[in-house]
């Protein structure tokens, strides 16, 4: 499951606003300069500081989350740079940049050397 999957999943779970938040965090995450490890901290502080109406909710999303993080987050030092991009939905972002600053900026985003 991608970003933008974990999103989409997370955002038809209930319209309550609190879960809607919770995706929008993921979008948003795609265009600040949080890193992976700051994008953990901010899941990991939202969920756990967040009442979601409904514990099936909750624990549901967690387990997305939880997954995620660990395909994709615990799993990053050892994957190409096409493989961050599709896992953290930044292909087209990275294609579209127009100079080095641009990929700079996604390269730390992934936490990836040059």
């Amino acid at each position: 499951m991608t970003i933008d999957e974990l999103a989409q999943n997370i955002r038809s779970v209930s319209k309550e606003y609190q879960i809607q938040r919770l995706a929008d965090l993921l979008y948003e995450w795609k265009r600040n300069d949080q890193t992976v490890e700051e994008l953990t901290v901010t899941i990991e502080r939202y969920i756990g500081h967040s009442w979601f109406l409904d514990n099936d909710d909750h624990n549901r999303i967690y387990e997305w989350w939880s997954v995620f993080r660990e395909n994709a987050i615990s799993c990053i030092a050892g994957m190409t740079m096409n493989e961050r991009l599709y896992w953290f939905g930044l292909i087209d972002d990275f294609d579209a940049c127009q100079n080095e600053k641009s990929k700079l900026r996604i390269y730390k985003k992934l936490m990836a050397k040059l």
